[in-house]
């Protein structure tokens, strides 16, 4: 089963031997899909390029036509008022055909890989929260025994650090834009109870505990990221590190054109840490991609 997640900086595939439930190959390219798309409401042209030559590029490490496929576009293509074309151009191009989902749906499938990775690393809470930091919404998912409540929220890396050119202008604007997240999780609180964990995935989270692995994008390691603990005063020791390097370092250690991303979404998870009242999370890498693949395979069985 191949799966495709085409994020709002990303483009992330994975196969998953179904039979085994063992993840075999993956790849992902920064193709900054959401780039521009909050001043002109659009995808760029030249967005589109570097989605489709990444799709080509990975169709030399996946077998697209032999095996199962299934592919999801989430927060810049839910917002794109190009959206259709964009997909139809894609599809014309590489032969892949995307689904937009949900936020919630996006959480869902989220939630799965990360429950497989921490069954996996045999953790054994039962009250936790996911919390998802995108390129274009940020999904949290509250995980109670017996029960599941998922948001999704149109607060993301890229947005936020395009539309607030420095990050003094995001610690400024943070409090009121995460309003809302705010308030949902005081709801969930007084009405569902305390949580034992704050579980993070996504590019923000696994790019601070590569730092504190001393890892590169270059020689980031999944497998050893997962399970990694930060706490709230690392995320201040790394965002500190990490501005302090020469912009080539930067680039090395964040990857190309994300290092703004990744210091912006610093501060935003650092706002979550103290709305979740946390000090500290378990980093997963598994995100969207591996829970589209999993769900992928369990429907296959199913049949």
């Amino acid at each position: 089963m191949i799966a495709i997640d085409l994020g709002s900086n990303t483009l992330r595939v994975v196969q998953l031997d179904c039979e085994k439930s063992q993840f075999i190959a993956e790849y992902e390219k920064i193709v900054k899909t959401a780039d521009g798309l909050s001043a002109t409401g659009i995808v760029a042209d030249t967005a589109v390029e570097r989605v489709i030559a990444a799709i080509l590029e990975a169709k030399m490490t996946f077998d697209f036509e032999k095996q199962a496929l299934k592919a999801v576009a989430t927060e810049a293509i839910r917002k794109a008022a190009n959206a259709q074309a964009v997909l139809e151009k894609i599809k014309k191009e590489t032969g892949v055909d995307f689904e937009v989902i949900s936020g919630e749906e996006e959480a869902r499938l989220t939630l799965l890989a990360v429950k497989h990775r921490l069954s996996q690393l045999h953790y054994a809470s039962r009250n936790f929260v996911v919390v998802d930091i995108g390129g274009g919404s940020t999904e949290l998912i509250f995980h109670y025994e017996g029960e599941v409540v998922v948001r999704s929220f149109p607060i993301g890396i890229v947005t936020m650090a395009q539309r607030y050119k420095t990050l003094e202008a995001i610690r400024q604007v943070l409090p009121d834009a995460m309003l809302g997240i705010e308030k949902f999780c005081a709801e969930m609180f007084a009405t569902k109870g305390e949580l034992h964990a704050l579980v993070a995935t996504a590019g923000t989270p696994t790019s601070v505990a590569a730092m504190k692995l001393g890892q590169t994008y270059a020689t980031y390691d999944a497998k050893k990221i997962n399970g990694v603990t930060l706490t709230v005063d690392e995320l201040d020791f790394y965002l500190e590190k990490l501005l302090a390097m020469p912009f080539d370092k930067r680039e090395e250690t964040c990857g190309t054109g994300r290092s703004d991303l990744i210091a912006a979404g610093i501060l935003i998870f650092k706002q979550l840490f103290g709305i979740l009242e946390c000090d500290r999370c378990i980093v997963i890498d598994d995100s969207l991609r591996e829970g589209v693949a999993l769900a992928g395979c369990r429907d296959r069985l199913l049949k």
